[in-house]
């Protein structure tokens, strides 16, 4: 079976979580979505980089998520997302997707 790559697995968690946040009307519930998309890339980027890559990443990822609000003050929300999760893509691909 193919291997989805773990960039695409943390921007979809960004995305998604605001998407599903948004529509939905329940915060906590884009927060699931948010955290699970989160922990599976966590334990794809452990496996394929080591914990001290999956580290650094991980805090990519929460600091995109909360970088990303005050971002949407200034250029909205959705392009926030999604530079958000561009970036987080971006760093995930670099650190631990290239070398798949």
């Amino acid at each position: 079976m193919a291997k989805v790559p773990s960039a695409l697995v943390a921007a979809s968690g960004l995305v998604g979580g605001y998407g599903v946040a948004r529509w939905s009307g329940r915060r906590q519930l884009g927060g699931v979505v948010l955290a699970v998309a989160g922990a599976a890339a966590a334990q794809q980027w452990r496996e394929r980089a080591g914990g001290k890559a999956a580290g650094a990443l991980g805090t990519a990822y929460v600091a995109a998520f909360a970088g990303s609000h005050p971002l949407a003050r200034k250029v909205g929300a959705w392009p926030a997302v999604f530079g958000a999760a561009g970036a987080v893509a971006l760093a995930s691909w670099a650190v631990a997707d290239r070398q798949a």
